[in-house]
């Protein structure tokens, strides 16, 4: 199992389900962490509880949507750490909506929160980071199927596994850019989705199940850490197989 100690995670979408889960993970494993999300009562309390002291944890309110927040929550990690190793852009949203009834503004926002805040968010950070570090994004299986009814959703995943491609290949040598695709994994944000399509989705899925957020947060902690030092530009699936029997 890789440890992290001395290593410290900027983590965005931090009170998310997913989020959650990489948090706890990379505490156990050591790693001091910036916890950031728009909900601030909700980070706030996860870093209260997980470190109640702030020495290893601390937590700031993030719009994904805007430059200025990006920077200044590397600012706060540089303060607290001294540097970053770990970026996760884990900041999203899932809105549903055909095409046919989707204005620009619908559109504008989900590709502000699910794509420009990545190259904000990486931008920012890439001063900080240190030797070894790693930058691991979270697309979709939407990214690489299309989405039904959500196709601001899938051009922004597809966007972004992109874009980590491209910072892979500019940030070689001393930083590694991956991406995690989950397919339907049990959060808040896939709720309706399952309530609406579940049965047929398991069915889909050769797992014939959904998939749980501590099972996308060990396969982001292995891009991380050295077992994966070879690993670059790449993208791991962690879907049960849907992408695959699709």
């Amino acid at each position: 199992m890789q440890e992290f100690t001395g290593r410290a995670l900027l983590l965005t979408g931090a009170a998310g389900g997913i989020g959650r889960e990489i948090a706890a993970l990379f505490f156990a494993r050591g790693a001091s962490l910036l916890l950031a999300d728009l909900d601030e009562g909700a980070v706030t309390e996860m870093a209260r509880q997980m470190d109640p002291k702030a020495e290893r944890v601390i937590a700031a309110r993030y719009d994904a949507g805007r430059e200025d927040d990006a920077q200044d929550i590397v600012d706060r990690a540089v303060h607290h750490f001294g540097g970053i190793d770990f970026v996760v852009p884990g900041a999203g949203i899932y809105p549903e909506c055909p095409v046919v009834r989707m204005d620009a503004a619908d559109w504008r926002r989900v590709i502000a929160i699910n794509l420009d805040s990545v190259f904000y968010l990486c931008k920012a950070a890439m001063p900080a980071l240190r030797d070894d570090s790693a930058i691991v994004t979270l697309t979709s299986v939407a990214a690489h199927r299309g989405s039904q009814n959500h196709a601001h959703y899938s051009a922004s995943k597809g966007a972004v596994l992109s874009l980590t491609r491209s910072l892979a290949m500019e940030l070689a040598g001393r930083t590694r850019a991956n991406a995690v695709s989950p397919g339907i994994i049990e959060t808040a944000m896939t709720r309706d989705l399952r309530g609406q399509k579940g049965e047929m989705l398991k069915a889909q899925t050769p797992a014939r199940r959904f998939g749980q957020p501590g099972e996308v947060a060990s396969v982001v902690a292995f891009l991380c850490g050295n077992d994966a030092s070879f690993v670059n530009g790449e993208v791991i699936h962690v879907n049960g197989g849907l992408y695959m029997a699709g």
